[in-house]
């Protein structure tokens, strides 16, 4: 089954008892048993669902792995995969990571004894390097939030192999349809799915697939346990978004292109972050491991005062948070996604006071790009 038909037909596809061809909303929190602990495969929504069911099902198909799980957001998704952790375990994380992953470590999971480090995981001798008796689990984003590094799957995957270490790949930026980590040897992708997985700005979700069958049941008791469940509504507005993943993502990538390669030549932008552009220091690592380059790009004006007049005048581009949606959306890092990360840190990481960030959108590509024409004038 090709890509764009698995979208379609993946997972569970349709209802079996009464061939409805979209799932049924199953608006239910617990099932009739036909005696004591005996059910017919639900007993609890939170234990399981079966629109929840579904999206794992599909999820799991589109990235080729072993199960699927949903949650409540795409923090709830990370948080659930550190709990797979003990105290005193060390992690090792891309340093150009989402601001929400990077307090959630030195905020939150720091307070439980579990230790991380951040580093550059495009250099994969800097990851040898960092790597200590207690580190357990490599975590990397590719591309990275909000200054698209690319990171090596494989490479990874290798260096995590030679030292027992779990490789875990936040896949949210890609999406399934362009990359496939369990394909480059990862052992847990992630998805934030409100970004593109759902795609139209109107849920909020996070999404796990891994391929082996003892860490699905691992992960199953702690999302069990802990209860960070997407709820069935959700569930399906998630299903009904990934019908459409594929048409999105090439329309989205085709604005993407026109707009990275617009923005290069613009004499008032200094840099410009898309690895679709040959002169990104990532671009052949991309084009071997993805299908596409997505629809993420960021560039750097100089100055906050001059983002902020840019941003100001933008008529098509919606000034929000989020990302890969159909509507285009900008936003200014360092004072939205990535505030949480301290002032010195964001400078270490390039992330500038004049970085703008753009999740481009369907919308007609002439638009967008006269639009940016006259706020950049």
């Amino acid at each position: 089954m090709r890509d764009k038909t698995k979208m379609i037909h993946g997972g569970i596809s349709k209802d079996e008892r009464t061939g409805a061809v979209s799932i049924p909303i199953y608006q239910v929190s617990t099932f009739e048993q036909e005696s004591a602990g005996q059910h017919r495969g639900y007993e609890y929504s939170r234990t399981g669902n079966p629109t929840r069911h579904a999206l794992e099902r599909l999820i799991a198909d589109l990235e080729s792995g072993e199960d699927g799980f949903a949650f409540a957001s795409g923090m709830a998704a990370i948080t659930t995969v550190m709990m797979l952790m003990d105290a005193g375990d060390h992690i090792l994380l891309t340093d150009d990571v989402y601001g929400g992953s990077y307090r959630l470590m030195s905020k939150v999971l720091n307070r439980f004894r579990l230790h991380h480090s951040f580093v550059d995981t495009s250099m994969p001798s800097e990851v040898e390097k960092a790597i200590t008796k207690d580190t357990k689990a490599l975590f990397i984003e590719t591309p990275t939030n909000p200054l698209l590094k690319i990171t090596d799957i494989e490479q990874m995957a290798r260096i995590a192999k030679k030292h027992g270490l779990l490789l875990i790949v936040d896949n949210t930026f890609a999406s399934p349809y362009w990359q496939r980590p369990l394909e480059l040897g990862a052992d847990i992708v992630l998805h934030s799915a409100t970004k593109y997985i759902g795609g139209h700005s109107d849920v909020v979700a996070g999404l796990v697939v891994v391929k082996d069958s003892g860490i699905a049941e691992k992960l199953h008791f702690i999302q069990n346990s802990t209860g960070g469940i997407l709820g069935p509504q959700d569930a399906w507005l998630l299903m009904r978004g990934m019908k459409t993943l594929a048409l999105r993502m090439e329309a989205i990538e085709n604005n993407s292109t026109r707009i990275a390669d617009y923005l290069e030549e613009h004499p008032k932008v200094s840099a410009v972050h898309y690895p679709g552009l040959k002169s990104h220091p990532g671009h052949n690592t991309a084009k071997g491991q993805a299908s596409g380059y997505g629809g993420m790009l960021s560039f750097d004006v100089g100055t906050e005062e001059a983002a902020d007049r840019l941003i100001s005048k933008l008529n098509y581009f919606t000034l929000a948070e989020s990302l890969g949606a159909v509507e285009s959306l900008v936003s200014v890092p360092a004072k939205m996604t990535h505030a949480s990360i301290p002032a010195a840190r964001r400078r270490e990481l390039g992330i500038t006071d004049g970085l703008i960030r753009l999740s481009v959108g369907i919308e007609d590509g002439d638009d967008l790009i006269e639009d940016l024409a006259q706020a950049l004038e």
